[in-house]
């Protein structure tokens, strides 16, 4: 009897071996990707150039997304470094702690990333903004300040008026050079809204990535977690048993 219980002693600690330092791995590659996370959202942030366009073009409800982004990749951080104690501890009151932040990452990172797809896509909540924003300047481009603003955007995006050059025609305004192709004189066909929410997705597109890959990784930790719990348990109550 005895022997048999070393035996399935010995199994049962090497397959809480294997699930401890494979979770403990797992914890480190969360912490990569959510310091990557973090490194890129903070540099979306702060890049003037970008922040000044949103600024003018009162679009910086897209930062919302961006803020709850920054904010889970600080907790993750954090989080990853419980995760790799707990594992090696085998404490399940920790663990129990861990699949806790596990579940909230998952939840807060979902969400931060549809956010952020939703201020930065075709058809989202964007393109209204920035079609206000931009049919209030080609209604006033004969102010300086309007005719800035919109050659700033024209020549640097390659495109004319909000939804297209006849944005101009139809306020019976002339067609700004800014508005036209250098190269073959040709007024451009696609409208700055279109290709400004072309451009933000560009800006966005791996921070989504790696925001989702990292929830992926949150709902793998909290499963391993809560299976080497239930060993742990059974180790400890298989101890019990033979003692008694």
């Amino acid at each position: 009897m005895g022997i048999g219980y070393a035996a399935s002693d010995e199994k049962l600690e090497k397959q809480i071996g294997c699930v401890k330092y494979t979770l403990f791995c797992f914890n480190i590659v969360a912490w990569m990707l959510a310091t990557a996370l973090f490194a890129l959202t903070v540099w979306l942030r702060a890049e003037p150039g970008f922040n000044d366009w949103l600024r003018i073009l009162e679009a910086q409800s897209f930062y919302i997304g961006v803020y709850v982004l920054i904010g889970i990749s600080i907790i993750m951080m954090a989080v990853s470094f419980l995760g790799c104690l707990s594992a090696l501890m085998e404490n399940t009151l920790a663990l129990f702690v861990f699949i806790g932040t596990q579940v909230f990452g998952f939840i807060v990172g979902t969400v931060g990333s549809a956010v952020l797809l939703e201020f930065s896509t075709m058809h989202s909540s964007l393109q209204p903004l920035l079609k206000d924003s931009l049919y209030r300047f080609v209604a006033s481009s004969e102010y300086t300040y309007s005719n800035y603003v919109l050659t700033m955007i024209q020549e640097n995006i390659g495109c004319c008026g909000a939804t297209g050059p006849w944005d101009y025609l139809d306020l019976r305004q002339p067609l700004p050079s800014s508005c036209r192709d250098t190269v073959s004189g040709n007024a451009f066909f696609n409208g700055c809204v279109d290709e400004l929410t072309w451009f933000f997705e560009t800006k966005t597109s791996w921070i989504v990535a790696l925001a989702m890959s990292l929830a992926l990784l949150n709902v793998i930790c909290a499963v391993m977690s809560f299976i080497l719990v239930q060993a742990v348990k059974k180790e400890e109550e298989e101890a019990s048993n033979y003692r008694h």
